[in-house]
């Protein structure tokens, strides 16, 4: 065996050997946990305004993993219908060391039902910062231009372009984690952008 593969760096050492950091790391989990649970109220009482749709059946969701590209992550799901090809979901993602992102999620009958609103919405994307993803891999959440491109640098026969072609719709936009303090605020914006495309 290659001792190098268990030996421990300096830095790694003083990692093991303290517990503090990893404490901390659990309380910022928590706290963005807490953060989520704002803004799913405030997503709750935004969609009340949509009482006959089926969009708001499935109740909210807040789930936790340790590694999307080796970091940790939580994702809120609501609204969330994942239904085998059938897709319509608003997720919002924090991602350590990365990023609050918020994504509208649409594939299969819910792309074809809402892909005309998103074409007509391309001054609001644009002038939102929205970003659309042009992957064609539709469970990527970074924000690498082979994932996402910003809209303001599209022009509007590239945008639906993109709708048209790809068998999803994933219109996304981001908040840097130092605006932590703001984030609710900031995504709920978003949220309320959204929504006001595809439910108006």
């Amino acid at each position: 065996m290659d001792k190098a593969k268990i030996r421990l760096s300096s830095k790694e050492m003083e990692l093991v050997t303290n517990a503090d950091w990893i404490l901390t790391k659990n309380t910022i989990i928590e706290k963005a946990k807490n953060l989520f649970g704002e803004l799913q109220e405030m997503m709750t009482e935004d969609l009340g305004r949509v009482l006959t749709h089926n969009y708001t059946k499935v109740p909210p969701k807040i789930s936790k993993g340790e590694n999307y590209r080796g970091l940790p992550y939580l994702i809120l799901d609501y609204p969330r219908l994942f239904e085998k090809e059938n897709i319509f979901a608003i997720r919002t993602m924090f991602w350590w060391g990365n990023f609050f992102s918020i994504t509208l999620h649409m594939a299969g009958s819910y792309k074809k039902q809402d892909e005309e609103k998103c074409i007509q919405a391309y001054p609001v994307f644009r002038d939102n910062d929205f970003f659309i993803c042009i992957n064609k891999e539709q469970w990527e959440h970074h924000f690498d231009p082979s994932n996402y491109a910003l809209v303001k640098n599209l022009s509007q026969m590239e945008w639906k372009k993109i709708i048209s072609e790809n068998s999803f719709i994933k219109i996304a936009n981001k908040h840097p984690l130092h605006h932590w303090n703001d984030a609710v605020n900031k995504l709920a914006v978003d949220f309320k952008v959204l929504t006001d495309v595809i439910l108006s």
